[in-house]
């Protein structure tokens, strides 16, 4: 399922095919324990093989981004296809994250 590594002060967060309700707590709860634990600056979402992400997959993020923006940190986003690019810029998302082509 989801997979989290820290490399380089780096929270590299591959995101699941499909981002819903059910995995979107865990996901946070995963990603939360290891910004504290491993003293993360920044965070990676990799929608590399993500197909499908509702409003729960931007809770995610937002909820990410306020936690490491506090010190300084910034969220980036890799590996979007066509349509999770459109769901961060019409969500407002790609003005606190950078999307990375």
């Amino acid at each position: 399922m989801e997979d989290f590594k820290v490399i380089d002060r780096y929270l590299m967060v591959k995101m699941p095919e499909e981002i819903d309700h059910h995995k979107s707590s865990y996901i946070s709860k995963q990603a939360d324990f290891l910004i504290l634990k491993e003293q993360v600056d920044n965070i990676v979402f990799d929608f590399e093989d993500t197909r499908f992400m509702d409003s729960s997959g931007i809770g995610i993020i937002v909820g990410r981004y306020q936690k490491i923006s506090c010190f300084g940190g910034k969220v980036f986003a890799i590996h979007a296809d066509r349509q999770i690019k459109r769901i961060l810029h019409v969500s407002g998302l790609s003005k606190i994250m950078e999307i990375m082509e």
